[in-house]
C-alpha cells in the first residue's frame, strides 16, 4: 500500500499519466466531433490527435526537467526516451498506418472481385500519427507538467 501511495505522490509519474489520460479523452472527444459517432475504442487506441504518446512523454521530460534540472541524468534519460518514441510515432508507426490502409483497400478491391480471403477482420489503421498531431501531444504534454507543477 505504501509503493501506490509513494507512486501517486510522485509528481514526475502524475504528470506522465495525466499527459496519457487528457490526451486520449481529447483524442476521443476530436474524433467524435468530425465523426458524429463515439467509438469506445479511440479511448485507449493508438493513432489521432492529439499523440497521447508524445503527450505522456513530454509530460514525463518536462516534469523530470523541472524536478532535477535541465542538466540531470533523469532529465537526459527522459528528453532522449521522448525523442525516440515521438521520431517512431512519425516514422515507422505512420508507414505502417498507411501500409494497413492500403492493404485493407486491396482486400476490398478482391473481395468486390469475388475473390475468397482468409482474413478475418480489417488492419488497424490508426497507428502512427502525422506531425502535427505529435506537436499537439507534445504540446499538451508539457502544459500538464507545468500544471502539475504549478
Amino acid at each position: 500500500m505504501e509503493f501506490i501511495k509513494d507512486l501517486l505522490h510522485n509528481r514526475i509519474f502524475v504528470a506522465a499519466i495525466c499527459g496519457w489520460f487528457v490526451a486520449q479523452v481529447l483524442k476521443t472527444l476530436i474524433h467524435m466531433w468530425f465523426n458524429r459517432k463515439f467509438v469506445a475504442e479511440r479511448l485507449v487506441g493508438s493513432g489521432g490527435m492529439p499523440s497521447s504518446h508524445s503527450a505522456t512523454v513530454c509530460a514525463l521530460a518536462a516534469a523530470s526537467g523541472m524536478e532535477y534540472g535541465g542538466g540531470s541524468f533523469q532529465f537526459a534519460m527522459a528528453a532522449v526516451f521522448a525523442i525516440v518514441v515521438m521520431y517512431d510515432a512519425i516514422g515507422v508507426r505512420r508507414e505502417t498506418g498507411i501500409q494497413a490502409k492500403v492493404l485493407n483497400e486491396m482486400m476490398e478491391l478482391f473481395d468486390k472481385m469475388g475473390k475468397e480471403m482468409s482474413v478475418e477482420e480489417k488492419l488497424k489503421e490508426f497507428v502512427g500519427h502525422t506531425p502535427l498531431q505529435v506537436l499537439m501531444g507534445a504540446l499538451l504534454g508539457i502544459l500538464i507538467a507545468v500544471t502539475v507543477y504549478w
